[in-house]
């Protein structure tokens, strides 16, 4: 299974909006098949290791990070090639909340009479997939905001100057975080200071790692491990899969996005979230999308956005955003994970702070955040942190 976990991870940039998913064949210890699901309309995991197993898969017993789907989608039921195939016994890391699967897999499988068992490594299997969990059961995407910040807490000057805080390897791994993100949300303030494009910028290498992946940037995954056997050519050796571009969306309550900024451009999908009354004042947005959204107060209501997203198919939202913005999450209780970037460098009192956040007269009211990782990338230090339940 932990095999299985890291051939998922290869999917880790490519599969939006589907989940990333892993399967290994094996007679007791021997693999006689192993396959990830690569984009969305390809074959899963299941299919691409029971086509290399061949009549070996018959009475082998099959490792699957998620549980097989059990409907025609663009693609046929897993369950039933599994079925098929004559797999004597099904290894199910975690169960599928998604409708139409949903235990349904299971049933089938048993009801065919093979062994079926769940919950083995259910943990790291949801940690893959921590915002296709999130969109499926909580209707809303995994909030994750990144800020980059000097030893004294401060992003920028007081001029607005922020290029660059952090080093070249820090802002190559950002590119990464969003790679992996379905959406990559701004608002209008960071669009009229620091003109964004928002986009993934990888560079594939001339083949593929022996990770499989196609990308420099193959060991992102925490838990990739070196010494995985290199997939069938049938699974893309030699090939470079380009992640799939996460949609641009900037909260643009009375549409103030001047003409000529790059998220203008349609290079990319875009989503431009404004107020019902706001007022269109010309074509600038031609080649973007534009929604209206529920207001609350003076600003967009951000749980309405989450819901909005969610209905997108967003599983994992990457926030790139001044301390106003970056701020109401966090009040609001919306973010799920912060990624902060420190570099070793002070930019004294007058520079801007880290978030915009209300004042609190106890310390019992402060926010609770606890590290999950922290390491050193280039001459900065990455933490990655959560809010405490």
């Amino acid at each position: 299974m932990a095999h299985a976990l890291r051939l998922a991870e290869r999917g880790l940039f490519t599969t939006q909006p589907n989940p990333r998913v892993g399967c290994v064949i094996a007679h007791g210890e021997r693999v006689v098949g192993q396959g990830w699901h690569q984009r969305a309309g390809q074959p899963h995991a299941e299919v691409y290791a029971l086509r290399e197993a061949g009549e070996q898969a018959r009475g082998a017993t099959a490792y699957v990070t998620l549980e097989p789907c059990a409907h025609h989608g663009r693609t046929p039921p897993c369950a039933d090639a599994l079925i098929a195939a004559g797999v004597g016994r099904v290894v199910i890391a975690a169960e599928d909340p998604f409708p139409q699967v949903a235990g349904k897999g299971m049933e089938k499988l048993c009801a065919a009479g093979i062994a079926v068992e769940s919950g083995l490594m259910r943990d790291a299997a949801r940690a893959i997939n921590i915002g296709f969990f999130s969109r499926i059961e909580r209707h809303r995407p995994w909030v994750r905001v990144k800020l980059a910040m000097s030893l004294d807490g401060r992003t920028a000057l007081a001029n607005g100057a922020s290029t660059w805080i952090t080093g070249e390897a820090a802002r190559a791994d950002v590119q990464r975080w969003r790679a992996r993100s379905s959406a990559i949300l701004t608002g209008v303030g960071t669009v009229l200071a620091d003109n964004p494009q928002l986009t993934v910028r990888l560079t594939p290498s001339p083949t593929c790692s022996r990770e499989g992946l196609g990308w420099d940037e193959a060991n992102f995954a925490a838990s990739s491990s070196n010494t995985t056997p290199a997939l069938s050519c049938e699974q893309g050796r030699g090939q470079a899969l380009a992640p799939v571009p996460p949609l641009r969306v900037v909260l643009d309550r009375r549409l103030r996005t001047p003409a000529g900024s790059h998220i203008l451009d349609g290079q990319t999908p875009t989503l431009l979230l404004h107020a019902a009354d706001a007022t269109f004042p010309d074509d600038r947005f031609t080649h973007v999308e534009c929604a209206a959204v529920a207001e609350r107060g003076d600003a967009l209501d951000l749980s309405a956005v989450l819901t909005m997203l969610a209905k997108r198919d967003c599983s994992e939202l990457h926030v790139e955003a001044g301390p106003t913005l970056c701020g109401a999450l966090f009040a609001a209780g919306l973010v799920d994970e912060l990624l902060l970037y420190v570099a070793p460098v002070m930019l004294g009192d007058a520079a801007r702070p880290l978030l915009h956040l209300p004042a609190l007269t106890d310390m019992a009211a402060r926010w609770h955040l606890h590290v999950i990782d922290q390491r050193q990338v280039g001459v900065d230090w990455r933490i990655r942190l959560r809010p405490q339940a």
